[in-house]
């Protein structure tokens, strides 16, 4: 598998990754959920390089991540705005940042908190089951290819019982 052909893997995770996995992707996207929107915020809030940012913020707009939205004539001037297709990354990076408040956490707790509006009340990501409303555990999870699905050979079933 190329890095560069992820997008035309029959996988969802391989799909995503060919948009949104590197790091510099990531961190884009947690300032825009932040609220971010201007090129010189975001460069001087991540400390990124001007070339680097504009090929990110590039690569999320030509995937229908990202919005460019002129706010200024002259001199021309853009902000980048979250779509529906990158609003639905909140979960993903929900989910990143619960783990880093578990596991690299440097010993003072989360660096940030998160407090759901309609309730008044901080929360934690959590995933669970849409039917039955259970906590997800990969423990108790099968994964099945969808009936008319060609799974790629990495992902073929092994052969196992039969020697010659």
């Amino acid at each position: 598998m190329r890095w560069t052909e992820l997008d035309e893997e029959p996988c969802s995770v391989a799909r995503t990754l060919s948009v949104i996995g590197d790091r510099w992707t990531l961190l884009v996207l947690r300032n825009a959920f932040l609220g971010t929107r201007r090129f010189e915020d975001f460069r001087s809030g991540l400390r990124i390089s001007r070339p680097r940012l504009s090929d990110r913020l590039q690569k999320l707009v030509a995937a229908g991540v990202l919005d460019r939205v002129a706010y200024q004539a002259q001199p021309p001037r853009h902000e980048y705005r979250l779509t529906e297709k990158g609003r639905d990354l909140y979960p993903v990076l929900m989910t990143m940042l619960r783990w880093g408040d578990r596991w690299m956490d440097d010993g003072g707790g989360p660096p940030l908190r998160h407090r759901h509006t309609d309730c008044g009340r901080h929360f934690h990501a959590a995933i669970h089951c849409s039917e039955c409303g259970e906590p997800l555990d990969p423990r108790a999870i099968r994964t099945e290819f969808r009936p008319d699905a060609v799974p790629p050979p990495a992902h073929q079933p092994r052969q196992t019982g039969t020697t010659t």
